[in-house]
Parts: C-alpha cells; sequence; structure tokens
C-alpha cells in the first residue's frame, strides 16, 4: 500500500487536476488514515471505520479525475458506478451488490497482473526453451497435450519422448531468436480454441451473480480444445510466455489477495449521487421518489458494512472507502436518507471554474488539451504552436460560454478546442512539415461568427 503523505498526494494530485485544495487536502487525509490504520495492532485496527466523503459541485470541476487519480496513486482497486444504474422510475434497476463483484474483479485483474510481472523472467525462459523444442523438433512423434510429444511405453504406460537435441545447433537458434532474426518465420504449434458454443444467460435484476456462475458452469463442461496453428515466431512467443505464466501462478493465492486487497483498500466512487436523493420540497414525484429512495436503502447495508457473495468467496465491505458525487444543484446531502447522510460524514464543496482556471488546464497539467493535440497532429507531421494570446482567449470564451449557457466546467473547453481545430485537423494530412502557429486571430477568426450569434453557440459550443 503506498505510504505517501498527505503533503505529497495533494502534490501528485496538482499535476492533473487544478485548483479545489480542499477537496485534494481532504482526500489525501483519508487516504493517509488507510495507512495509519495498516500500522496500528488487529484489535483496533478492525474497530476503526473508513471516513466516507461527498464531494458536492458541478459537471466538469474535477470530482471524477480526483478519486480515479487517488485511487492510481495508492495502487488499489477502484470502481466507479453512476448511482443511476440501480433504479429506474417504479423498479430497481441492477442489483446494488453487482458494484462490489466489480470491484472484485477488478482487484484480481491487478493481483493477476502483478504476479504475473513477478514470473515474467521465468516465464521468458520456459517459453524460450518451449520455442526451441518446436524449431528443433527431431523425429516427431504423436502430440499429446501442450507439454510436448508422447509415445506408449512399456506395459501400455504413456511416457514422454524428448526429442533428440544438438547443442550446438540450439544454441546457434537461441542466438538467433534473441537477436530478432527468426522473428518472421512461422512455426506451427497448438493453441487453445475457445468454444463458441456459448450459452446466453439472461440476467434477472437481482441475479446477476447466478447468471455468472452459470455461465460459468458451462464453460467448464464446454473447454476450450487444442488446435495445431501456424503463426510467426514473435506471436509464438506472447503466446508461450502467457501459458508458462499461467502455470506459475496459483490462482487460489491470487484471490485471496485481491479479497484481502479489496476488503481493506477498495475505493468505490459512486457518481450522481444526488439523483437518488428524494427532494421532499417538490409535489407529484411519487413513484420516482419511491424508486430513489428504495436505492438509498439499497446502498445502506453496503456502505455500512456487510458481507456479499462473490465467486471468489464472501467479500466484507466494512472498510471499503465510498466516495460520493453529485451536482447537487437540486438536491442537497439533506435530502439522502438520515442512516445514509450518517455514513458519508465528510464533505466538500468543489468551486466552478473561471477564466484564471482554464488557463493553468490548458498549460499547466502533463496531460493537457494542449499537449494533447500536439501529439496528435505532430503524427501527421504538423507542428502546432499555442502562443499565450490565443489560450487566454480561449479561456475567455470557455468562462463566457459556460455563463450563459449551462456551466460544464473544464468540459466546455473540449468543444471549443475541437471547433477551433477541426480545419486542420481535416487538411493536416496535405500538410506534413508544416508548423502552424495558433494565436489569438487564428481563435477569434475560427470562432468569430459562433460566438456572436448567441442561439448558434448554444447548440456548437
Amino acid at each position: 500500500m503506498s505510504n505517501l503523505t498527505p503533503r505529497e498526494i495533494v502534490s501528485e494530485l496538482d499535476k492533473y487536476i487544478i485548483g479545489q485544495e480542499a477537496a485534494k487536502r481532504m482526500v489525501a487525509i483519508a487516504m493517509r488514515n488507510r495507512w495509519r490504520r495498516q500500522q496500528i495492532e488487529p484489535d483496533l485496527r478492525d474497530e476503526i471505520a473508513p471516513k466516507n466523503i461527498i464531494l458536492m459541485g458541478p459537471t466538469g470541476v474535477g470530482k471524477t479525475e480526483i478519486a480515479r487519480r487517488l485511487a492510481r496513486l495508492a495502487n488499489c482497486p477502484f470502481f466507479k458506478v453512476e448511482a443511476t444504474k440501480f433504479t429506474e422510475v417504479g423498479y430497481v434497476g441492477r442489483d446494488v451488490e453487482s458494484m462490489i463483484r466489480d470491484l472484485m474483479e477488478i482487484g484480481v485483474s491487478m493481483v493477476l497482473k502483478e504476479e504475473t510481472a513477478k514470473v515474467r523472467i521465468k516465464a521468458e525462459k520456459h517459453a524460450e526453451e518451449r520455442l526451441l523444442d518446436l524449431l528443433l523438433p527431431g523425429k516427431k512423434p504423436q502430440p499429446s497435450g501442450p507439454m510436448g510429444f508422447f509415445q506408449g511405453g512399456q506395459n501400455g504406460e504413456v511416457e514422454r519422448v524428448e526429442p533428440p537435441k544438438d547443442d550446438a545447433t540450439r544454441e546457434k537458434f537461441r542466438q538467433m531468436f534473441r537477436a530478432g532474426q527468426l522473428d518472421d518465420r512461422e512455426v506451427e504449434m497448438e493453441v487453445t480454441i475457445q468454444n463458441n458454443a456459448s450459452v446466453e444467460i439472461m440476467a434477472i435484476p437481482g441475479m446477476e451473480e447466478m447468471g455468472s456462475s452459470l455461465q460459468s458452469a458451462f464453460s467448464n463442461m464446454f473447454p476450450g480444445k487444442r488446435k495445431a496453428r501456424k503463426m510467426k515466431i514473435k506471436d509464438a512467443y506472447q503466446l508461450l510466455i502467457d501459458e508458462e505464466a499461467d502455470k506459475l501462478i496459483d490462482p487460489d493465492a491470487v484471490n485471496e489477495l485481491a479479497r484481502e486487497r479489496v476488503e481493506q483498500q477498495g475505493i468505490l466512487f459512486l457518481d450522481e449521487m444526488d439523483k437518488i436523493a428524494s427532494r421532499h420540497d417538490q409535489t407529484g414525484g411519487g413513484s420516482a421518489d419511491v424508486s430513489r429512495e428504495g436505492v438509498q436503502r439499497d446502498l445502506l447495508p453496503i456502505v455500512e458494512g456487510s458481507v456479499v457473495n462473490t465467486k471468489y468467496g464472501m467479500i466484507k465491505t466494512d472498510h471499503i472507502l465510498f466516495i460520493a458525487a453529485g451536482a447537487f444543484h437540486y438536491a442537497k446531502p439533506s435530502d439522502l436518507i438520515p442512516e445514509l447522510q450518517g455514513r458519508f460524514p465528510l464533505r466538500e464543496e468543489l468551486t466552478s471554474l473561471h477564466k484564471e482556471e482554464f488557463y493553468r488546464i490548458l498549460t499547466e497539467p502533463k496531460n493537457a488539451l494542449t499537449v494533447q493535440y500536439k501529439a496528435l497532429l505532430k503524427t501527421e507531421g504538423v507542428e502546432v504552436d499555442f502562443t499565450k494570446e490565443a489560450l487566454e482567449e480561449i479561456s475567455a470564451m470557455a468562462e463566457k460560454i459556460n455563463e450563459e449557457a449551462e456551466n460544464i466546467g473544464a468540459r466546455r473547453l473540449y468543444t471549443i478546442m475541437e471547433k477551433i481545430l477541426a480545419e486542420l485537423s481535416f487538411e493536416a494530412p496535405d500538410q506534413s512539415g508544416r508548423t502552424v502557429v495558433i494565436d489569438r486571430e487564428y481563435v477569434v477568426k475560427q470562432l468569430g461568427q459562433v460566438i456572436e450569434d448567441r442561439d448558434l453557440s448554444r447548440y456548437i459550443l
């Protein structure tokens, strides 16, 4: 688990997220508290519950990005789900427990990737030997199974027959393979062909786990067959590495480690939380409010701490960190049922973005839009340079349009930038070697008509 200090966490978040200092400090403290909890003796550790967070603010100000970057920093299982997935007017649309199962799948995938990296060197060594066996088969007996060639022995026993090996030739082939001289040569090997006769299971709301179990059972009943295929040596080598890595990894140990990591370090991001809040001052809400409140009551035991059945075993949710987010324009956190409010003790409101923040968003982050567009057009041989005045004009336009139309935060920059560079992006393949300077005049020329026509700007920008 990452042992970054709160100051270091905020510093890392600053590389991707502009502003919102209070929110970044809050999530940094929450993450550090998870590390602190791991240092305490087990008896007291189990008593310390995570401090769940509600992030409030308009769309496009960085709520989701804060949570996503935080999970990446901590190297912990992270899953984002919209609360509206669990409800439609009049009925519950999806089993709430499914988000825990999805989080567990992500945890298993993370651990499996880490374990594969640990055994990769050994897997590469084994794969190289198997590849040399394919290149120097000697007298080829009847194949049987992926591990080599077999033939009948005495008393009807089956014994493995090693192909004759000429050490000098084998080493020569080994050097040629490592030098890449054999990459495009073809070799014949057995590969597993997945059975296409899959059975479609209709997932009834609330019974997704049963559908998943039935699909697994049918896949075990109809395992994939092995079939000889010709492929290039570099492709065969990658396939053999994957097979050898699978043999070196204990799936039970992977599942157990993933379960522990999900239970102790998992982060669930519940977006659109305000959409399931019942607005008590609204009349005629009837069935919609009943549905929303039903989803809240389904969420409550998961957030409080319960046990969820997954195909990897039982998962306790007591110490999973829940970060909820929503615009909360029409509903307020106080419109949630009291029991759920109490499970989200930390709340922070993110501020709207203005032209100063837009300018910083265009210039400071590692993945700034200007950096992305420069890289995209450079693939066509076109160099793009943005002047300071152009970026200031774009920032001012974004603020103005957000004020006149819906405030969609930094996402407004995507529409403006795309409109400005649309003509250049279309003509770029025919302008290789050219350098284009995007200045204030260029921006005004591309957006002038749209900005002047207020109705047009509402539709296009």
